[in-house]
């Protein structure tokens, strides 16, 4: 996988000539990165300590990584045009 192939993907996907389950995949990653922002930041006002902030490394690692995973192992797996 190179950085080209991801350039390519990432143009691709941001031009609208995606195939739909392209189109699915990004928008429940989308809608699952919205969600896991959204429990940690009401997990963190609701927190007992002092500290209510937002926690990024949470969000991170439960929302950015299982929502990318799908592309990564879409792009590795892709047969050549």
């Amino acid at each position: 996988m190179s950085f080209q192939n991801f350039k390519k993907f990432s143009t691709k996907l941001l031009s609208g000539e995606q195939s739909t389950k392209v189109k699915i995949f990004s928008t429940l990653s989308l809608l699952w990165m919205v969600l896991i922002g959204y429990l940690v930041w009401w997990n963190g006002l609701k927190s007992p300590g002092f500290d209510k902030s937002f926690k990024w490394e949470e969000w991170i690692w439960f929302g950015l990584v299982p929502a990318i995973t799908p592309f990564i192992i879409y792009i590795i797996w892709k047969k050549d045009e």
